[in-house]
Parts: C-alpha cells; sequence; structure tokens
C-alpha cells in the first residue's frame, strides 16, 4: 500500500489551507450570526460568496475524480482539512448529499439526465437532496422500503414518505433521487429503483424539517416528504428498473469514506482545541495540561485519530486499486471506528472546556451531534460490524481451533 501524496495534492493541500486561514475560520461566527438574525431558510450569502471565491481559486469539485483527477487516497487530506468546519465542504462543492447525487449521475445518467441536473450542480447553481429512509420502515435494511414507483404509459407514478432527506428544506434544492420499488415479485434486491424527481413536481410536498437533537441545520436541513401520486417521464428512471441496489452501494462507497474523511479533521481541531484550552485554564493549583487525565486523553487521542487516519487511507487507496466492491469490509470498517474515535474526542474536549463545550461559542456541540448522527446516516453501527463479520468468517481459515 502506498499513502504517499502525489506533488498535485501536496500542492493542493497547501492552497486549500490558505483558503480556510483566509476565508472560512475567520467567518465561523459571522456564518452563524446570519443564519440566526435572518430568514433562516434562505442560502447564505457568505458561503455563495465563498463558494466564487473558491471556484476561482481552482478548490472546486474536488471529490470527482473525473472533474478534478484525484484519486481517494489524494483527495483524503482535502476532505480532512474541509472537515474542520462544518460547512466547509460546500464552499468547495463537496458537500454531501450533493457529491453522492452527483456521483450517481456521473456514473449512471444520460446525457440528458446529465445536462439537465449533473451540469447544474457542478456548476454549484442548485442543490439537491437523496429521498431512501422512510419512517414507517427500519431503513437500515433497505428491502423494506415502501415506497413505490409504478409505470403508467409513458411515465412513473410515485408514492410514499420518506424524512431524512437532507437539503430537502434548502431553497435551491431542485431535485430529489427516490428510491422505491418498481416490482414487489422481483428477488428482493431487484425490486427496487432510482428516478429523479423535480422537488416542484406536483404532489411533491415538504411536510417539515426535521431536528437533530435540537438543531434544525437551517439554510439546508433535513426534511420528511411526501410525494403523493407524483408523475415523472420514464426517462427519469436511473439505470434501469431493479438496479436500485446497485446504485446505492455505487453511491455510497465513496459517501461513507467521504464522511470518515472528514469526522478526522473535526477530530484532530477537537484535539487541538483540547490541548489550547487546557494549556490557559487552571484548576485546583496547576493548569488542566497537566494533570494526569488529560494527558492521557490527549495522548489517547493522538493514537486513536492516527489509527483512524491510517484505516481510511487503506480503504481510499483498496478503491482506487481494486473498486469499491473489492473495499467494501474496510469501508464497514472506517464506519464503525472512525464515528466513534470522533465522538470520544470531541466528548473529552467538552469536559476540558467545561461549559463553554455545550454552549454556542465553541464548534464542539454541532461537532459532537455530527459525529453522531454519521453512526445512523450511513447506517448503524450494528449493520457494519454485521457486514464485516460476515465477510470476515466467509474468508477466514476453514478446520477446528485447538
Amino acid at each position: 500500500m502506498d499513502f504517499d501524496y502525489s506533488a498535485k495534492s501536496v500542492e493542493l493541500q497547501k492552497r486549500l489551507a490558505t483558503f480556510m486561514d483566509e476565508y472560512v475560520y475567520r467567518n465561523e461566527q459571522a456564518y452563524l450570526n446570519e443564519i440566526d438574525l435572518g430568514d433562516r431558510w434562505q442560502p447564505s450569502k457568505l458561503i455563495e460568496d465563498l463558494k466564487a471565491k473558491a471556484r476561482a481559486a481552482g478548490l472546486w469539485n474536488l471529490f470527482l475524480p473525473d472533474k478534478s483527477g484525484l484519486s481517494n487516497v489524494e483527495y483524503a487530506p482535502l476532505a480532512e482539512t474541509m472537515g474542520r468546519v462544518t460547512w466547509a465542504s460546500e464552499v468547495f462543492n463537496c458537500s454531501a448529499p450533493d457529491s453522492g447525487n452527483m456521483e450517481v449521475l456521473h456514473l449512471y445518467g444520460t446525457d440528458d439526465q446529465k445536462e439537465k441536473w449533473l451540469k447544474p450542480l457542478l456548476a454549484g447553481e442548485i442543490r439537491s437532496c437523496f429521498s431512501m429512509t422512510e419512517p414507517d420502515a427500519a431503513s437500515s435494511d433497505a428491502t423494506n422500503i415502501r415506497a413505490s414507483i409504478k409505470a403508467d404509459g409513458d411515465d412513473y407514478v410515485i408514492n410514499g414518505k420518506k424524512w431524512w432527506s437532507t437539503g430537502g428544506g434548502d431553497a435551491r434544492c431542485k431535485l430529489s433521487i427516490f428510491m422505491g420499488k418498481t416490482d414487489e415479485t422481483a428477488p428482493k434486491h431487484l425490486q427496487q429503483s432510482m428516478i429523479l424527481v423535480p422537488i416542484d413536481a406536483p404532489g411533491v410536498n415538504v411536510e417539515r424539517m426535521l431536528n437533530v437533537m435540537g438543531f434544525d441545520d437551517a439554510p439546508n436541513g433535513h426534511a420528511e416528504i411526501t410525494f403523493d401520486n407524483v408523475r415523472v417521464p420514464k426517462s427519469n428512471l436511473l439505470l434501469g428498473e431493479g438496479r436500485g441496489f446497485e446504485i446505492a452501494q455505487g453511491r455510497l462507497g465513496p459517501g461513507r469514506v467521504h464522511h470518515c474523511m472528514r469526522l478526522i479533521g473535526v477530530a484532530e481541531r477537537s484535539l487541538e482545541m483540547m490541548i489550547d484550552r487546557a494549556k490557559v485554564r487552571t484548576a485546583f493549583g496547576k493548569t488542566i495540561a497537566e494533570q494526569g487525565v488529560v494527558r492521557q486523553w490527549v495522548a489517547e487521542a493522538r493514537c486513536a485519530i492516527d489509527q483512524a487516519r491510517l484505516l481510511v487511507l487503506k480503504t481510499a487507496w483498496m478503491m482506487d486499486t481494486l473498486g469499491n466492491k473489492a473495499a467494501r469490509k474496510e469501508i464497514a470498517i472506517i464506519k464503525a471506528v472512525v464515528p466513534q474515535m470522533a465522538l470520544k474526542i470531541i466528548d473529552r474536549a467538552m469536559q476540558v472546556y467545561g461549559g463553554a463545550g455545550v454552549s454556542q461559542d465553541t464548534p464542539l456541540a454541532t461537532f459532537w451531534i455530527t459525529a453522531r448522527s454519521l453512526r445512523l446516516a450511513d447506517g448503524p453501527d450494528e449493520v457494519h460490524l454485521e457486514s464485516i463479520a460476515k465477510i470476515e468468517i466467509a474468508s477466514g481459515p476453514s478446520g477446528t481451533a485447538n
């Protein structure tokens, strides 16, 4: 395995770090103020301005290999840097769910679909959401999905209720990639299909925005959406009937590794904040940095971050060299390991900060919520661990242990 970064990746790392210093870190509070003092569901003018700067600087669509020329290994440190501020990925047009949806359209879309939807997404002119999870089904098992996509003449008619469609509340959201059943009699992994649904199509209704532990995540949000006899042309179907799981695997592989890359950045920044705070606060006659338990936390955090980063890089390298399918065990491993690693470090940073750590005065509370949510958003830990066990047992040595 070769984790050495190319000259191109190293040069982009420097440029990205400079951009973050000049435009992003210094605007963290300004971004929060803009949302709190204005219409929470209107696009951020600050981010739109920064997007123009990032595009002019050539720091744009870095997640997509065919556009950036970067492998997953080369992109990893860039995603890590973006992850240090929760909204920074959007500045570079590298944020979920758009990045995953763009990947789907790039890999599986027709020329017409790419022209209508991928082109404006790549330009950062519109946003999108992904409608898969349902409130009335255990969606960790996607075969439980009940939404329907039924052929009717030249159209498909779509019915169902979805939730946690991230970005569905954004005023710029124009497209939903919808997963539903086209044939309930087919083998269970061939029943599902994916189709492109314009958000303004008759019958599409955003019912409410879901809070995440009290946060509404404006101006993007997480929408609960009903699809009531929504009619779209058959040309909106992606790849073909019954190929929804195939598309989902192609989409979720890169998306999951990108989340883990960003969480490494979250953990690094949390550790840096923990150390900075511990050096300047005094309790019981000495600085917190001199307290034995905090020194242990710092050491354990460094070990955990470096271990997790190496796992992520191994996964990225396997995806680059062997393909996403060959790396499915490694993808499951990092999804089980990285969010829990980040959560532990964030939690300890909160302890060092005391009351400030759970307030709006630091990003730690938002970091914690993000990391905790990702233990569900990309599939529950238990599903990933089951996948790991299944692969490990099937590929392990045979015979009786002595």
